[in-house]
């Protein structure tokens, strides 16, 4: 199967090279200085909003990008210790652009200002969306051993844990199959969705930026992402020919775990073409929380890549080979079936290819195609021989889409198709075998009225679900093909009150067909702590959710605040019953099944310069979840409530604190409090309100060759607080990591 499918893909990275010459389109080139001192700014990050097109500056700040289809676009540029900027720019009739960028340097770690290069025509210039992206000097200062450690900073999201390894990001209380989580705009394949023990594969090290959609922007990627896409930015195949040979170096160390982690990548431009390689390894031993070391929590990591482009003036082709790996344990439940812990072994390939064709017409402007394989296995060794549960998955991603320019009001939009093959199997003493079938049609459209910005989205997805024999008598019922339809819809406005203020609400309908995991599960999930209880029966989850915010930024201060209200039809999920299983008494029986929900709250974040030099930050982030009770929970607990709360809903938490910078210097700390949860589900555990003081410094400099460091210090949980995560599943036995004390240096050349 590996073996025609990577020719069919080498197929595909040929075409463009044999049958598509066009003229060459649109250039940008252009110098980055620093508007103090009017120096060169090497190593800025340099990329196009509306394609798929990113380069650095070199060592005398010079960049180009080139391959650019006539229209109007957003020239996104960030660097460390400097204020980013998106620059409004025009390709037309004269396709060759000479743009002087300064940046001014700042204190202030969020917030792009606005440019506009062409000031004859506003129409079409950078409004606010209702997508996120989080840039390198973010990424930099908050780096965790994690994706979710990463973003666990951001207002609204939190960590779904169970130890350090297997952690996933939540977004305002949703997560599992809510949240999308993509490399490169492409899905995983992994389980990290389907069980808290389960990993995320990849890691964060090396990413360039971190896009987090919402809304329409959501529907691109897929139907269920309620919560939102988290769109990890690693450019493993190149886009754009570099102007020299670049790279980075980063070493990272904590002391909480003996915890260390090593990577580089590289990008070699040769003529039309340019390689992109990187190779990471990341070790961290049993945590040290305030009541003592936690045992069998340790992980030993490796992510690993190489790709290949042919850049060409009708776009480019390329392809990638990706394999992560990951080897790392679940702390032991001393009465629910593994006092020693289990072992996971996991391991995820991946080949990739895609293509890019410019079309030389008015109104279409890029067809983009991809085709990807991801071979996923993961072991669960309950002892050094016996291995508990095994997952693997072949998944085949195929993605065609179409982007055009303006018409009438629009000014652009993407059409596309989207489809995967999926074939599953779960091993373990009640194997699961199924096959799933999924496609999909979407369409996302922006348009402009002055300062008026709407977004909407529809995308219609069909799926089939396969298991691999019909049991008309099993255990949990008829368990046999399911097959859904469904369309989820999303719009957005967002109004330029002033010239840095921007109100706007965003509505979503999402669908999430069940996965095989909730419709066939019936066995003993020893990591997990939990016999799962599949339900062939079960529908459809829809969610319909709100949106209201306020965004005012500025060159020395930025202000969000939010609301949002989402109610499921069918809220779909693992219910704890209290009852221990018949065949394995020291785990608890989780049924899944769909029931009525609402999670609402609100979260707002701020910063400001108080000095030239000296910055306040703070944050809050608020959440509440309720559900229905069924009629047999009524009556099993002789209750004539109707709701009751909904499990692993964050608490309060709220966050502020103090940034001093001079030059390339700064110096920082925060104190986050957290509220308790008392309001929680039927057999849920409650936790403690807790206190974490965190401080950190940096320093940057560049030497003589132009090389660029950056070395960071971090010290998380000072006073070594005890507290727990409401949203790991061992909360009841174990405490968050104690005092910890990270190095991060990182060097770009």
């Amino acid at each position: 199967m590996k073996t025609g499918l990577l020719c069919l893909i080498f197929s595909i990275f040929s075409i463009g090279s044999t049958v598509y010459n066009i003229d060459e389109q649109g250039t940008v080139r252009g110098t980055v200085s620093d508007a103090e001192d009017g120096e060169p700014v090497a190593h800025a990050y340099i990329h196009i909003e509306e394609l798929n097109r990113h380069t650095t500056s070199g060592r005398n700040g010079e960049f180009t990008l080139r391959n650019l289809p006539t229209g109007r676009y957003n020239l996104i540029i960030h660097r460390l210790g400097y204020a980013g900027q998106s620059i409004s720019i025009t390709v037309d009739e004269h396709p060759e652009i000479d743009i002087i960028i300064t940046l001014r340097p700042t204190p202030l770690t969020g917030g792009t200002l606005e440019v506009i290069a062409d000031q004859e025509d506003r129409r079409g210039a950078y409004l606010e969306h209702a997508s996120v992206k989080l840039s390198a000097s973010e990424l930099r200062r908050n780096l965790g051993s994690t994706l979710s450690e990463t973003l666990s900073g951001q207002p609204g999201f939190e960590q779904r844990t169970m130890g350090l390894a297997p952690a996933r990001p939540v977004i305002r209380g949703l997560g599992d199959e809510r949240v999308l989580i993509l490399q490169d705009g492409e899905r995983l394949g992994d389980f990290s969705a389907a069980s808290p023990d389960h990993s995320v594969s990849i890691d964060p090290i090396n990413a360039d930026e971190i896009e987090i959609a919402r809304g329409p922007a959501a529907l691109i990627y897929g139907s269920n992402a309620i919560g939102g896409v988290i769109n990890v930015v690693r450019n493993q195949i190149p886009t754009s020919i570099p102007s020299s040979t670049a790279g980075t170096v980063t070493l990272q160390s904590s002391t909480v775990n003996n915890g260390v982690s090593l990577s580089g990548d590289l990008a070699i431009p040769m003529n039309n073409y340019v390689m992109n390689m990187e190779l990471s390894g990341r070790y961290g031993d049993n945590y040290q929380s305030a009541s003592g070391l936690v045992d069998n929590s340790g992980y030993l990591t490796s992510n690993n890549s190489f790709g290949v482009s042919s850049i060409r003036s009708w776009g480019y082709s390329g392809i990638s080979l990706s394999n992560f790996t990951s080897h790392y344990g679940i702390p032991p439940d001393p009465g629910g079936g593994h006092p020693n812990g289990v072992d996971i072994e996991m391991n995820r390939f991946q080949i990739e290819s895609r293509t890019e064709f410019l079309l030389d017409r008015s109104f279409l402007k890029v067809f983009e195609t991809q085709l990807s394989y991801r071979y996923y296995n993961h072991k669960e060794f309950e002892t050094s021989e016996i291995i508990g549960t095994e997952f693997t998955r072949n998944s085949i991603n195929l993605n065609a889409k179409v982007s055009h320019g303006e018409a009438g009001l629009l000014t652009k939009g993407v059409f596309g198709i989207w489809g995967e093959f999926d074939d599953t199997s779960v091993i373990d003493r009640f194997n699961i075998e199924s096959t799933g079938y999924s496609a999909s049609i979407f369409t996302v459209q922006e348009f402009e009225i002055d300062r008026l910005h709407f977004d909407t989205g529809i995308r219609i997805d069909l799926n089939s679900v396969v298991p691999g024999q019909d049991k008309p008598n099993s255990r949990i019922g008829h368990i046999r093909q399911r097959n859904f339809v469904g369309i989820a819809t999303s719009a957005s406005a967002i109004f330029r009150l002033f010239e840095n203020t921007n109100v706007g609400a965003t509505y979503i309908h999402s669908f999430r067909p069940p996965s095989s995991n909730e419709l066939f599960s019936e066995g003993p999930h020893i990591a997990a702590y939990s016999f799962e209880i599949g339900n062939p029966e079960l529908e459809p989850e829809r969610g319909f959710g709100k949106e209201l915010f306020l965004r005012i930024k500025g060159s020395e201060y930025s202000f969000e605040l939010t609301g949002y209200r989402n109610q499921f039809s069918n809220y779909l999920y693992p219910r704890d019953t209290g009852r221990e299983n018949i065949f394995f008494p020291s785990l608890n029986d989780f049924q899944f099944t769909g029931v009525e929900a609402l999670i609402y709250g609100a979260e707002a974040k701020t910063e400001l310069q108080l000095t030239g030099n000296l910055v306040f930050q703070s944050s809050l982030s608020y959440t509440r979840g309720r559900r229905t009770l069924s009629d047999d929970e009524r009556a099993e607990f002789n209750s004539d409530q109707q709701h009751t709360n909904l499990p692993m809903i964050p608490p309060l938490r709220f966050s502020t604190g103090l940034n001093y910078s001079v030059g390339s210097f700064s110096f920082g700390g925060d104190i986050q409090l957290v509220g308790s949860q008392k309001q929680t589900d039927i057999f849920e555990e409650p936790t403690d309100s807790f206190k974490v003081i965190n401080i950190r410094t940096e320093y940057r400099t560049s030497t003589s060759r132009n090389l660029f460091h950056t070395i960071s210090l971090r010290g998380n949980n000072l006073l070594n607080e005890r507290y727990f995560n409401h949203l790991s599943r061992v909360k009841e036995l174990f405490p968050e990591p104690g005092i910890n004390i990270q190095l991060l240096y990182r060097l770009y050349f």
